[in-house]
């Protein structure tokens, strides 16, 4: 559940749209369809105009869309493994192909949309997620697969950075704090369905499509939100935007890829002499990128990636926050779903079912640390939450070991819900956290920033399965041996996830201790 979630939290990442104190928000002329769309909204009592509700529900339905469609892929792959004889490094390129497509093109999507509108850069995403997911269900081999799911990521990076322009454009400022409340639920909303929906798809198997109707399913909401959108969503942009950097797109791309291919395919390859070069290098590219985006900066102002916001030490400090937690829940879901479907032999339902405990707890939590908690307590919120998911691992890990094969959902039930309670208080605040120190005329580079972080960690960790868990267990099993080495794999990789918790909890010192909801209302 981390592709849509940064990308639509935070109350700072709403400041992106107040005119003009900086490169990034020019000043608004009267030729700016933004401009017109706030004057028209603002001037009309209560906001007359009822179509912004329904562009309201495209983009949150987008929204919705990618989210389920993370976390229903997972509780598919075991499906996929069996009916396709995807090798583990398919199954990793799977989930990780699509993180890194997403994370590399998040800045760049919201880029294209400040420069062609966002609505257009909206539906061509909309429209190419949804060739892509039929792509997906139509795969003729793992191969295709891994593809399309690339296709599905760069196509999801430029949709879901247009939702939070979409809303800045259609809403006046008194209304949005009820609309990013309804993005919290729908967020919760998904991370609750989008297993159980792709277990009940697969149990129940229509038209004999088995894993293929997860991807299927997008095609008839993909096509309406098409539709719609067009009608419905009014057109914005920047009249003065930034020049795409495609230099700084090309670094950024070659540097993950660097570094993450040869992670993922390292234990299939038997870990080659290319690869080692390859994620020694990937260092240096990043720093050449870092190089061009200062000469980018001091020769045009229109660089990729706002340098200077790395100079806010909560910034900086929530960027490695954002990054090392995509890594823990880039580890964590890939195993667990491994683990339940191919070590213990559950059904897809069974294992479906048994992730609704930390789901329901993610979603609870949230709702609690944003209205109650946050206002309260500030940054002890989110180092509470990483202590308590660091416990709710060490206790699961725990059952493992005791419990072995013979362990029910009804035995992990305590430990999932005391690791969702306190992902709740981690993810929902977070954002804001980070954000409370950056000044507001960088606050929408820097909710890009976060967003591709987190895809970037989350793909690092998808790539780090290979060492920390296939790495454990041998190359060729006996069938009564694989129960087995998968349950100590995922004992061994939980004490992984453990430990950066443990990290988690301690860069968390350098966000601020109180959060950006708190210091906005004390300065008016």
């Amino acid at each position: 559940m981390t592709s849509t979630t940064s990308a639509l939290k935070g109350r700072g990442a709403v400041t992106s749209a107040t005119p003009s104190r900086g490169r990034d928000q020019p000043r608004t002329t009267v030729s700016d369809p933004t401009t017109e769309t706030r004057t028209a909204l603002d001037a009309s009592p209560g906001g007359a105009d009822r179509r912004r509700w329904i562009a309201l529900a495209i983009v949150m339905t987008a929204a919705f869309m990618d989210l389920v469609d993370v976390t229903i892929v997972n509780i598919a792959i075991p499906s996929i493994q069996r009916s396709e004889g995807a090798t583990f490094s398919q199954i990793q390129w799977i989930t990780a192909g699509y993180a890194l497509a997403f994370a590399a093109g998040l800045v760049t999507g919201g880029r294209l949309g400040d420069i062609h509108g966002r609505r257009r850069i909206f539906l061509l995403g909309i429209g190419g997620f949804t060739l892509a997911s039929a792509l997906c269900g139509l795969a003729a081999n793992p191969e295709m697969l891994v593809a399309a799911r690339i296709a599905q990521g760069a196509t999801a990076a430029l949709m879901v950075p247009q939702v939070l322009s979409i809303v800045h454009a259609t809403f006046p400022a008194h209304e949005r704090g009820k609309v990013f409340g309804l993005f919290g639920a729908i967020v919760g909303l998904g991370a609750v369905s989008g297993p159980l929906l792709g277990a009940l798809l697969i149990e129940w198997n229509p038209l004999g499509l088995e894993w293929r109707a997860i991807f299927l399913i997008n095609l008839p909401v993909g096509i309406a939100g098409l539709i719609l959108g067009r009608r419905f969503i009014t057109e914005s942009k920047a009249p003065h935007a930034l020049k795409l950097d495609l230099v700084g797109v090309v670094l950024v791309t070659a540097g993950l890829l660097m570094l993450l291919y040869p992670l993922t395919r390292g234990h299939e390859t038997g870990w080659p002499l290319w690869g080692y070069v390859s994620m020694a290098g990937s260092p240096a590219v990043f720093v050449a990128l870092v190089a061009y985006e200062r000469r980018k900066t001091a020769r045009d102002g229109s660089p990729l990636i706002e340098l200077s916001l790395f100079r806010v030490k909560s910034f900086a400090a929530g960027i490695a926050v954002q990054t090392v937690f995509g890594v823990a829940l880039g580890v964590f879901f890939l195993v667990w779903t491994l683990y339940l479907q191919t070590g213990l032999g559950w059904s897809v339902l069974r294992a479906g079912l048994t992730g609704i405990p930390f789901s329901l707890a993610v979603s609870v939590a949230a709702g609690v640390s944003v209205q109650k908690l946050v206002p309260r307590f500030g940054r002890k919120v989110l180092q509470a939450g990483a202590l308590l998911m660091a416990a709710g691992v060490l206790l699961y890990l725990a059952e493992s070991a005791w419990y072995g094969l013979a362990i029910t959902p009804w035995q992990m039930a305590f430990p999932l819900v005391v690791m969702g309670a306190g992902m709740g208080l981690i993810v929902a605040p977070l954002t804001d956290a980070i954000l409370s120190g950056v000044p507001r005329e960088h606050a929408g580079s820097a909710s890009g920033l976060i967003s591709t972080v987190q895809q970037m960690g989350n793909a690092l960790g998808l790539g780090l399965v290979a060492v920390i868990f296939f790495g454990v267990m041998d190359d060729h099993l006996a069938p009564a041996a694989i129960g087995p080495a998968f349950v100590d794999a995922f004992e061994y990789a939980l004490g992984w996830v453990a430990a950066v918790l443990i990290a988690i909890f301690l860069l968390m010192f350098a966000l601020p201790g109180r959060a950006a909801a708190e210091t906005d209302e004390s300065a008016h």
